[in-house]
């Protein structure tokens, strides 16, 4: 599905510093100019990037672990663009441009921003029991979505974990249009491809095409505006999680989505590999449209309340601790015919132990891994997400903590720097979203 570009000769190391933009990824800042495809080597107390040709891949030497960095189409284009690259599930991707992160942000609430989102796991399922086969992995009811209508849901285990999150679409061309995330995509493609062959060993007809496309979220108030003069179609009529094959700047095989990441309105724009960088010129000509990066994109997801698979949600996680019951739809549950319903299901009525909050404070910022006190000292949970709100000029942090502590304006502690500092428990999203509805 990827190709890795490389160079033969001699290495070239540099030093660069280590900065963590989102939860378990940590993020190399600087790079290497170049066209080969970049090696990470991850050392006790630094981290080295090395320009390498030969093999892909991660290879274990001396304590040390070797990973070849894939690339989207626009990796060049990033870097000519002022893109600092880093790692991030195992690609090279810009964290941020030439403004800086908080401006980045603000940009994006107030105008629009194009972030890069090709690394992420884009798949077609065909046949006419496709609907059937994806319901046997996921939470979601895809019976009762309209042409062309998405869901967000997740995939789950038997034991009633988070495998995934992704979004679902139900398309009017025969196929669902599903879009995962990067960090699962091995996970995800081995999972689908598993139970694929038993489905069709049952006599079943589906099958999965994994996309060759590349990924281009547009964010921000303006979005419509700026996409409306490239576009045939009305956007006014493509509604949040709605979805439409179309001709964008005349570039044709495009799949806009409304939806996104930042809790704005949006798109995201599947579009041949070969015309990308085309598209994101012609947005470009806007001059309220910037580049953003990785940055900007964890910082506006949190605010807006949303999950990063790897740190607020994984497979030790249920949706109903996690506060996403709304995932689940109501048939399935009466059904309880997907993976894990005869834990999850129950716990729907039942208080779980724990369940995932948000918080909001002041002082040093709250990090991942943060201990969540109550007022007398005793731990009751921990962060799973925090940065300093660039909109709220105030830290917010989602995590878990014990459900008797669960109630929104409950005061916590939050220990940082082996200090305890003042938060209370906060209603999500922190910021409030923006999503296209019609009205």
């Amino acid at each position: 599905m990827y190709s890795q570009s490389r160079v033969h000769g001699s290495a070239h190391w540099v030093c660069v510093w280590i900065c963590q933009v989102s939860g378990n990824a940590m993020l190399a800042r600087g790079f290497v100019s170049g066209r080969a495809g970049l090696r990470v080597r991850v050392s006790v107390g630094f981290l080295q990037t090395t320009v390498l040709g030969g093999r892909t891949g991660q290879q274990e030497r001396h304590g040390t672990t070797e990973v070849a960095l894939k690339r989207t189409p626009l990796f060049e284009f990033h870097r000519a663009h002022g893109g600092k690259m880093v790692e991030f599930a195992g690609w090279s991707m810009p964290v941020q441009y030439t403004d800086s992160h908080i401006n980045s942000h603000l940009h994006t609430r107030q105008h629009c921003s194009i972030f890069d989102v090709s690394h992420m796991l884009q798949t077609k399922v065909h046949g006419k029991d496709r609907v059937k086969f994806m319901e046997s992995l996921i939470v979601g009811d895809v019976t009762e979505l309209k042409d062309n209508q998405g869901t967000l849901s997740l995939f789950t285990n038997d034991k009633g974990g988070i495998m995934d999150d992704l979004i679902v679409t139900k398309t009017d061309q025969g196929y669902l249009y599903v879009v995962s995330n990067a960090g699962c995509a091995d996970k995800d493609s081995a999972h689908m491809e598993a139970n694929l062959k038993e489905f069709k060993a049952a006599g079943h007809a589906v099958d999965l095409e994994y996309m060759e496309e590349s990924l281009i979220a547009i964010q921000g108030p303006l979005t419509a505006q700026v996409l409306q003069e490239g576009v045939c179609d009305d956007l006014r009529k493509l509604t949040f999680m709605t979805s439409v094959l179309t001709p964008v700047f005349g570039i044709q095989g495009c799949r806009i989505t409304r939806c996104g990441y930042t809790g704005e309105d949006g798109v995201e724009i599947s579009v041949p590999c070969q015309s990308v960088v085309e598209l994101v010129e012609r947005l470009l000509v806007n001059s309220e449209v910037k580049l953003a990066g990785l940055g900007a994109r964890d910082s506006l997801r949190l605010e807006a309340g949303l999950c990063l698979y790897g740190n607020d949600i994984d497979e030790t996680t249920t949706p109903v601790e996690a506060s996403l019951i709304w995932t689940i739809g109501k048939r399935r549950r009466q059904a309880r015919d997907f993976p894990g319903a005869d834990v999850i299901v129950p716990q729907i009525k039942a208080k779980t132990q724990r369940k995932r909050v948000g918080l909001m404070s002041s002082g040093p910022p709250v990090r991942q891994h943060t201990p969540i006190l109550s007022p007398d000292g005793k731990v009751i949970g921990e962060v799973t997400s925090g940065c300093p709100s660039p909109c709220l000029k105030q830290n917010v942090a989602m995590g878990y903590v014990e459900t008797s502590f669960s109630k929104i304006g409950t005061p916590v502690q939050v220990e940082v720097r082996k200090k305890m500092i003042p938060a209370v428990i906060s209603k999500m999203p922190f910021v409030p979203t923006s999503y296209y509805t019609g009205q």
